[in-house]
């Protein structure tokens, strides 16, 4: 199950069903869970913990300490969840001190070829980033949340469940849940209906979001004057106080 190419530190605890491929190295302070299988080439540095059922193709460098001029070696890590794919020239590096300590890839993730996460970065359940892919420092992408290709996300910004993120686009402030962006600078294009359809969402909530994103962004209203009607006008089902929460919480201001 393990090439003999292949080095493992023996600080590392590697499951006995995990499979490791040629020339891949895992270093100390590993954590590999059962069925997860590790290409060839691939490096794996300290302080990473790897969920069950994962699958890490060649080249892919997890763990790496952060490209942050304040970092000065402290102790932070990565933790993968369980049946996540990363794809080749994948790179993930560790959190900072300054930042939380951790970088954090949800369970049954996809991450395409070349994406980078950058310390400090969290990603829900079931996020898939496209080729090429970048998050800058301290995102949090929520769940089901699909980002395209060539996307560029600043770092603190957020990016809420369910949202769809199209190619190429710069994003640099926070995505609200459900809708769909695009462009550089992103704007955003409306609910992303058919997503959440995809996902069983029902009609009710879907209408209901629809009432909400047209009163928040489409009649020409201020954020606290959009807030005040869809909080007068539309059922408060949790999928509107999702929405209505996520723009209210929002530091860096709301993509519009």
């Amino acid at each position: 199950m393990i090439h003999p190419t292949a080095i493992i530190d023996p600080g590392a605890e590697v499951d006995s069903n995990v499979e490791i491929g040629a020339y891949s190295i895992i270093s100390d302070n590993v954590v590999i869970g059962s069925g997860t299988k590790i290409g060839p080439h691939v490096t794996i540095d300290p302080f990473v913990t790897i969920g069950p059922k994962c699958r890490i193709f060649q080249f892919a460098a997890i763990g790496c300490i952060p490209q942050a001029i304040k970092f000065e070696g402290e102790r932070t890590y990565v933790k993968i969840g369980a049946e996540s794919i990363i794809r080749e020239f994948v790179t993930i590096n560790r959190g900072t001190a300054f930042g939380g300590g951790v970088t954090e890839v949800g369970p049954r993730n996809f991450l395409m070829a070349y994406c980078h996460m950058a310390h400090d970065c969290k990603t829900g359940r079931e996020v898939i980033l496209a080729n090429n892919a970048t998050l800058a420092g301290h995102i949090t992408i929520g769940d089901n949340v699909t980002v395209g290709g060539l996307v560029a996300i600043h770092q603190f910004v957020r990016v809420g469940d369910y949202a769809y993120v199209g190619g190429k686009s710069a994003v640099v402030k926070d995505i609200p849940p459900f809708v769909i962006a695009s462009g550089d600078r992103a704007k955003l294009h409306g609910l992303n209906s058919v997503g959440l359809r995809r996902r069983g969402m029902s009609e009710k909530p879907i209408s209901c979001l629809k009432k909400t994103y047209r009163i928040m962004f489409r009649i020409g209203l201020t954020i606290n004057e959009a807030l005040e009607r869809v909080n007068a006008e539309v059922e408060q089902i949790p999928e509107v106080v999702e929405f209505v929460e996520f723009i209210k919480s929002s530091q860096r201001g709301i993509t519009r």
